[in-house]
């Protein structure tokens, strides 16, 4: 499996962005599939990832303002971001079953 992020960038604090990750090889169901990021010194953390019966799940943090989506390909999950803050900040990860990761994308919210 392999997995491949895009989207991220600099916007300033209230902003939007919609992160994309396109997945290839083995995947499965992209209800396997899920949104990680890790801001500087900090641990990675769970933004949004589907659960087994294909509902969603969100940190507390990002509830109302952050939607996890499917494309209409099997293999491509979307993070659209909504009034974002400066703690927002991180490089984004798309991960599979927690197993495999992309290679990350920086979000960067500037106030």
């Amino acid at each position: 499996v392999q997995l491949q992020a895009s989207g991220g960038g600099l916007v300033q604090a209230g902003g939007s962005l919609r992160l994309s990750c396109v997945g290839s090889g083995n995947i499965g169901s992209t209800y396997a599939m899920g949104w990680y990021r890790q801001a500087p010194e900090k641990q990675r953390e769970l933004v949004a990832t589907f659960t087994e019966n294909g509902r969603t799940n969100y940190a507390d943090s990002v509830k109302g303002r952050f939607t996890i989506s499917r494309g209409n390909t099997k293999n491509t999950i979307y993070l659209q971001m909504n009034s974002l803050k400066p703690e927002d900040t991180a490089v984004y990860y798309c991960t599979h079953t927690g197993t495999y990761w992309g290679q990350g994308t920086q979000v960067t919210v500037s106030s």
